[in-house]
């Protein structure tokens, strides 16, 4: 295959290329694991095919490091090969174990967040990633902080000690282990930083889900570094949880094309764009995956 900037042009080509790699690699799966382990087999094609796009793209990029292309013109190529294979990973998921309900729209779910990142990953603005501080660190440095203004109090060294020992209460009410304040994406534009949750929906039981989120951003927020909590949904109809995080003053809670208008905002890339213009997942799909997924309405869920 020729890696060049007019590789985005070029789905079928691609989508030709993975299919063969996919046919390989299910050729040795299916000596692996028996037609009564279709679970292996599915998560083996996945692995295989995810390695295949990783090899591809870090080609291309070695290629576009020496002719010199643009940031555009990477993730553009970027995009078109990712959405090619994940077109692939999808019909050779289906072929060694036909998709539900449940599992495809969990699935569209989870490729839909690394998707998007991609902008981030090559941005056309000026934006830089950034690594979350850790939980550990964040604890260390409030505790510190309180123990010195407890120090300074005009009390005695008997109620110093038992105020540090309520505030070390407070603190294992909030968490019995560690919090994750590692969330999906950390960026840094126009000195801002921000901190990104990316979600496809909002189901009937985020309760737990939201919970955290609120706890995340209200830590993040008190911070010194002034970051800001962004939340990019994919579906447009969403429920109670969502708007809880939309009210709360901590998120800025985004869903359907007010998700997308944020990311080109940040990132630079009209991503929306770019969707309505290369996807067409009914026609990219081989006949017998779109007729699967027809049969079983579930081409309603690919709504990106």
């Amino acid at each position: 295959m020729n890696l060049d900037k007019n590789i985005k042009e070029k789905k079928q080509e691609l989508l030709a290329y993975f299919r063969d790699r996919a046919t390989e690699s299910l050729t040795h799966i299916k000596t692996k694991f028996a037609d009564t382990q279709p679970n292996q087999r599915g998560d083996a094609i996945n692995k295989a095919l995810r390695i295949t796009k990783d090899n591809l793209i870090t080609t291309l990029l070695q290629q576009a490091e020496k002719e010199k292309w643009t940031n555009q013109e990477k993730l553009e190529a970027i995009l078109m090969v990712t959405y090619c294979n994940i077109v692939v990973m999808i019909e050779s998921r289906n072929s060694v174990r036909p998709y539900e309900y449940m599992d495809f729209s969990r699935r569209v779910g989870e490729l839909w967040d690394p998707f998007c990142k991609l902008c981030f990953y090559y941005p056309i603005n000026d934006l830089s990633l950034f690594i979350p501080p850790l939980f550990s660190e964040v604890k260390k440095k409030m505790t510190d902080e309180i123990a010195a203004y407890i120090d300074n109090l005009t009390i005695t060294d008997e109620e110093k000690q038992g105020l540090k020992k309520y505030y070390d209460k407070v603190w294992s009410l909030v968490s019995s282990g560690e919090i994750q304040l590692e969330l999906d994406l950390h960026f840094s534009h126009n000195e801002q930083k921000y901190v990104v949750d990316f979600k496809s929906g909002f189901g009937s039981n985020e309760k737990g889900n939201t919970n955290r989120l609120l706890l995340v951003a209200t830590i993040y927020q008190n911070l010194d570094d002034n970051y800001k909590c962004l939340l990019f949904v994919r579906a447009e109809e969403n429920n109670s949880y969502f708007n809880t995080l939309k009210n709360s003053g901590i998120w800025e809670a985004y869903c359907g094309g007010e998700a997308y208008q944020k990311i080109s905002e940040y990132s630079g890339y009209n991503l929306k764009q770019w969707t309505e213009t290369n996807i067409d997942w009914a026609n990219d799909f081989n006949s017998e995956t779109t007729k699967h997924l027809t049969d079983n309405k579930l081409l309603q869920y690919l709504l990106w």
